[in-house]
């Protein structure tokens, strides 16, 4: 960066083109006014990295008031307008902005919001799970069809995953995250008219898996863009530590929203906190530029004029083939679903567990249900620290993600043999293991979920849209296997621990043997930004 620093004596200096500097617009003869006694910093940016680098804090020790003439040109801006919208790469900038929030970077301001609308997302998700108790008493639902209806969520989540990573390389992820979240919001709202018309009711969920399905895949890309690799893993553990946090909110909010309200509420009002979120991002996104690299500068810009053949052509350029030809990408697709299993047959049948097995009552159930994601908060923040120290410590990255993958996959499994087995524990103690397992699996944020960046940042929301359209089968197959199997054993080992055992094993083998967090040339054109 270069800077140059002007101190006036009087109330008017002129500028002239300095032949050190090669921007072609400071050619011309500029009249700056400004109160004496004053330093004027004009600072030349040569990179949008280098830029963020740049405390805010230091800026123009001018008045929000002053103005900038241009000779020949006869009227004057604001220079706090011209600095409102930060200037590309290689473009010069005046700082004037005090306001706190401005200090903050802009890589920031997107992570934190984008953790808020998973929270969103996750509310949203498990608010029918705790709906469906008054729903079906309404309705008359037998189990079976109530079982539909929340399965039906992970169709369309299902579904959503390969178009959502296509589409966030092509406008960027923060354009679909912004559709994803309006889509799943109105969807949500939905759901109380077309309760009583369970075809209707379907497709609400369905609408409600599409609009999240495609969160992931556009959180990945707009990460995988603006986060440099040693705070990769944080970035990761804020965004989708939001899920966790989520579950947790929505556990807590929706049985006194029903009980006082009717169970309408919770998606009524859970809605209307999407719509505000987008509404508020719009703000945002008013108030500061963009901070991706160049060219997907350039894509969000001109995405309004992308024709449907320009969109058919950049599927055809996705290297379809050369991501199933790597070992990497099996090895992700493949811990994906063995993590995910776990994580959404526990999620289901959790409660259940607590309920009959451990003779726990529906509000201590309810209670405990909440732990391990409460948990999860905590060991998220922690991993994502201890994940970024030793990469930044010169730790290879592949290293660092094997060891945090290990241990999300053998934590769980192994305090699930220990609940498995009779050893006479105490119910309580059960629940404390568990919920120390499960909350240790959210390791893997800092393992597998960084991977689809490292190796890519160009098609990393492709490749999680790949491995989570995988990961969502357990959602569909392993809920139903799991009551499937309970109903004809009555074993709670054998339903729902052993799968989980099993996987969490083999995953760990698999990705302990083929995963690998070195950036690779799927096509020639492959670069990292």
């Amino acid at each position: 960066m270069a800077k140059l620093t002007l101190r006036a004596e009087s109330s008017y200096l002129f500028s002239h083109h300095a032949s050190s500097l090669s921007q072609p617009s400071l050619g011309r003869r500029r009249l700056l006014r400004f109160p004496p006694k004053h330093n004027l910093e004009f600072r030349v940016f040569c990179s949008i990295k280098e830029k963020e680098s740049v405390k805010e804090s230091k800026r123009v020790n001018g008045l929000p008031g002053d103005k900038v003439h241009r000779a020949g040109s006869g009227s004057a801006s604001d220079s706090e307008g011209e600095s409102g919208h930060e200037s590309g790469s290689g473009e010069l900038g005046l700082d004037l902005d005090w306001s706190p929030w401005k200090n903050i970077p802009q890589r920031y301001k997107l992570i934190g919001t984008t953790s808020l609308a998973f929270v969103i997302c996750n509310m949203d998700k498990v608010n029918l799970s705790i709906a469906i108790i008054p729903m079906s008493h309404q309705y008359g639902w037998s189990s079976s069809v109530a079982g539909l209806v929340q399965s039906s969520f992970f169709w369309g989540y299902a579904l959503s995953q390969l178009p959502g990573g296509w589409l966030a390389k092509i406008f960027g992820g923060r354009k679909v995250l912004e559709i994803g979240v309006v889509t799943w919001s109105l969807a949500t709202a939905l759901v109380p008219f077309v309760a009583g018309f369970t075809p209707g009711l379907i497709l609400s969920r369905i609408l409600v898996g599409i609009g999240e399905g495609v969160s992931p895949s556009a959180a990945t890309d707009l990460i995988a863009r603006t986060i440099p690799l040693e705070e990769r893993s944080r970035a990761v553990a804020v965004v989708f530590g939001g899920l966790s946090v989520g579950s947790v909110a929505g556990l807590l909010l929706a049985p006194p929203l029903i009980q006082n309200l009717g169970w309408e509420s919770v998606f009524f009002i859970f809605s209307l906190l999407g719509i505000g979120w987008y509404v508020g991002f719009q703000f945002l996104e008013g108030q500061a530029s963009w901070v991706g690299s160049r060219s997907d500068v350039k894509k969000a810009q001109n995405s309004e004029n992308t024709s449907s053949k320009e969109l058919v052509d950049s599927l055809k350029d996705v290297p379809w083939k050369a991501f199933f030809q790597s070992e990497a990408v099996w090895a992700m697709i493949y811990a994906h679903f063995c993590g995910s299993w776990g994580h959404y047959t526990c999620l289901a049948w959790l409660p259940t567990y607590f309920s009959e097995e451990l003779n726990l009552n529906l509000t201590e159930a309810a209670w405990v249900s909440i732990l391990p994601p409460l948990a999860s908060i905590f060991v998220t923040s922690i991993a994502s620290q201890i994940a970024d120290s030793l990469i930044s410590s010169g730790v290879e990255t592949t290293t660092v993600r094997k060891i945090c993958q290990t241990i999300a996959f053998l934590s769980p499994a192994a305090c699930m043999t220990l609940s498995s087995l009779d050893l006479g524990l105490p119910h309580w103690e059960v629940v404390g293991i568990l919920t120390g397992g499960l909350a240790l699996s959210s390791f893997a944020l800092s393992g597998l979920y960084c991977t689809h960046q490292d190796i890519s940042p160009e098609y990393a929301s492709v490749l999680l849209g790949i491995t989570n359209t995988i990961g969502a089968v357990p959602g569909i197959v392993g809920v139903a296997l799991t009551g499937y199997l309970l109903d004809s054993t009555h074993s709670w080992s054998t339903s729902l621990f052993i799968p989980s055992i099993f996987f969490y094993l083999t995953g760990t083998i698999v990705w302990l043997t083929f995963a690998s967090s070195k950036p690779q040339t799927f096509t020639k054109r492959d670069k990292p930004f």
